[in-house]
């Protein structure tokens, strides 16, 4: 079995160790130029790519695969499967029928739900108390082919999108485990055709969503604060500062939206639309993030 793996961050990182240790022969991994990072803006790779050069894959970094030779270049690797995860680029027709079995995508939402780029934060900022990942066939939409396995996680009440991200990961490189392991053994894997109800789009994350409305309950701004960890990170003013928002609890509480009801030792409440926001960890322009208790100390003209 001749497999090309594709993908780019660490989300991908766990299906391609699955691969990698599997009976199967990983020919070349596909991955996103490298970008810019850091203060320096060095050229950095991406986790899959350093993955790969450790495992002495040939990686490709085409700029797009609509490219004809980019195209042919795949063509000649005569793969029997490529395996996409979180790759970042759109996949033509005419790649996806180069495989001998088709493309497969491992997607981190239960499908059709949080069809998409950002599956994960969605399901986190609409209250979803349930998500997973599935295995899918590739065809030209956008996350609408049929699903081969799928596996579900509970989404808790205080987990973040890192969390959910590493848990999800690892979910996903279990469901490509045992797909790979059934085509491998000659099992059949059952297309099941996505329903067309109960379909909604994970659009991607814009920084102008890190923005807080205190206006909004303070159950909504919290599934916001979590589902923004990492990037863009929720941010708000607090005492005429405008601070991101690290981590953050619904609790009791009424006032007018934005105001300051308690600031003692490490107790920081502010009043929301409905409900009150209980600030766990913050940060202050420039600097780090830190615990509320020393974010007051610093700040003695907000204790009430």
């Amino acid at each position: 079995m001749r497999l090309i793996f594709a993908g780019t961050p660490d989300f991908a990182v766990p299906c391609l160790r699955t691969l990698l240790r599997s009976s199967a022969e990983v020919v070349a991994v596909y991955t996103q130029p490298d970008r810019p990072a850091g203060r320096g803006r060095r050229l950095q790779p991406s986790p899959v790519k350093q993955l790969a050069m450790e495992a002495g894959i040939a990686v490709q970094q085409p700029a797009s695969l609509k490219d004809l030779e980019a195209q042919q270049t795949l063509a000649d690797l005569q793969p029997d499967l490529m395996v996409v995860v979180a790759y970042g680029l759109l996949l033509p027709q005419a790649v996806l029928d180069v495989p001998t079995h088709g493309c497969w995508n491992v997607h981190a939402s239960l499908l059709p739900r949080w069809r998409g780029a950002a599956p994960i934060q969605r399901a986190i900022i609409a209250g979803d108390r349930q998500t997973g990942v599935c295995l899918m066939q590739m065809e030209r939409g956008l996350d609408t082919g049929p699903v081969l396995l799928s596996k579900a996680c509970d989404i808790g009440p205080g987990d973040s999108a890192p969390d959910l991200h590493d848990r999800l990961s690892l979910l996903g490189a279990e469901v490509l485990s045992e797909g790979l392991d059934r085509l491998l053994a000659g099992t059949p894997l059952p297309a099941t055709t996505q329903s067309t109800e109960g379909v909604t789009y994970a659009h991607k994350l814009e920084r102008s969503e890190a923005r807080i409305d205190w206006s909004d309950s303070a159950t909504a701004i919290a599934r916001r604060v979590r589902g923004l960890a990492g990037w863009p990170v929720a941010e708000a003013e607090i005492g005429g500062e405008l601070v991101k928002l690290h981590g953050a609890e619904a609790v009791s509480g009424s006032g007018t939206p934005g105001a300051i009801l308690r600031a003692q030792r490490d107790e920081l409440l502010i009043a929301c639309g409905s409900g009150a926001l209980k600030v766990i960890r913050l940060q202050r322009p420039g600097g780090r993030a830190m615990a509320v208790s020393d974010y007051l100390n610093a700040r003695q003209d907000l204790r009430l």
